[in-house]
């Protein structure tokens, strides 16, 4: 059970949302046997994928619930990553105070415990979400996708740092500053020698191809 929560989550930062979904299908089928616990995880595992595939009302319903539950269990494993995803369905549907609320409960969460894993995807949600807003605020934007970039660096984590690299990438795109975009995602990118298939390397080499066009 543990091993298809791991590989359901996997399945979700390679961006094969479908393959992840089928997996969490699975595993809610299979909590119905062995408890909430598992089921529940199925349940944040589908309200992500929803978050993530653009259907952000029922990732709002499904995720909310969902965290309740799991929290009634007594455990908060990777809630702070699925309450960005939280945040990000609330942004989308012009949430913006309960988008914020929940990226701020995301971030206290990582700061009052040793779960660390997932902070610099939450700060660069943090980042889109101030790209969204009705003043789209580009200064806090950049604020945030900065601060991705240092703890993804710190945590030596390439993926989070590529997917930080390719939101200020855009940004700088959207400003003029190409060269600077394409200096800062290039070596990124590079670093890479597997993986070519998964969502992010596809569309980091489609924003590099862009920004050299």
């Amino acid at each position: 059970m543990g091993t298809l929560n791991n590989v359901i989550l996997t399945l979700i930062l390679c961006g094969d949302y479908t393959g992840a979904d089928e997996k969490a299908n699975q595993l809610v089928a299979l909590g119905h046997e062995k408890g909430p616990f598992w089921k529940t995880n199925g349940g944040l595992a589908h309200g992500c994928v929803l978050a993530l595939t653009g259907k952000a009302s029922n990732a709002v319903q499904t995720l909310t619930s969902a965290i309740a539950m799991f929290r009634a269990t007594g455990s908060t494993w990777s809630v702070p990553f699925r309450l960005a995803c939280l945040a990000k369905a609330h942004a989308e549907l012009g949430q913006f105070g309960d988008a914020w609320r929940r990226l701020d409960e995301a971030t206290m969460m990582v700061e009052v415990s040793s779960e660390v894993w997932a902070h610099p995807e939450i700060l660069r949600i943090g980042g889109e979400i101030a790209l969204v807003s009705p003043e789209r605020d580009t200064i806090k934007a950049e604020a945030y996708f900065d601060r991705a970039l240092l703890v993804a660096r710190q945590q030596h984590a390439k993926s989070w740092e590529l997917r930080a690299s390719m939101s200020l990438a855009r940004l700088w795109r959207d400003q003029g500053k190409v060269q600077q975009a394409r200096e800062l995602l290039a070596p990124v990118y590079r670093w890479f020698t597997e993986g070519f298939g998964t969502r992010d390397l596809k569309d980091a080499k489609a924003l590099l191809e862009e920004l050299v066009s």
